[in-house]
């Protein structure tokens, strides 16, 4: 049987905004990832659903339904869905996120 890879960025779409943080939703198929970024500010993602690995500093962290971690500001990571994967990322309004080779 052949395995066919999935490409392709998970989707993060923003649910609200208030004065000072803002929430959005990451979303995401197996075997999909996200490039090595990184957030302006301090961020906590808190999975809901699925699992996915997080590289950060040469060191992979498994992500796992109802963990939670918190990825500082200006730290450069990656991310990639292992399986069905949603989860709540919850930063600053003020913050951005930015890809490091785009």
């Amino acid at each position: 049987m052949l395995s066919m890879k999935i490409t392709g960025t998970p989707q993060m779409t923003i649910l609200q905004s208030g004065k000072s943080l803002k929430v959005l939703q990451v979303t995401g198929r197996e075997g999909m990832s996200m490039p090595e970024h990184f957030s302006t500010m301090e961020a906590v993602i808190i999975i809901q659903k699925g699992s996915a690995i997080l590289g950060m500093k040469g060191n992979e962290y498994l992500l796992l339904q109802d963990q939670s971690f918190i990825i500082p500001g200006g730290e450069n990571h990656t991310l990639s869905i292992k399986e069905q994967f949603q989860a709540t990322v919850i930063m600053g309004n003020d913050s951005e996120i930015k890809f490091v080779n785009f």
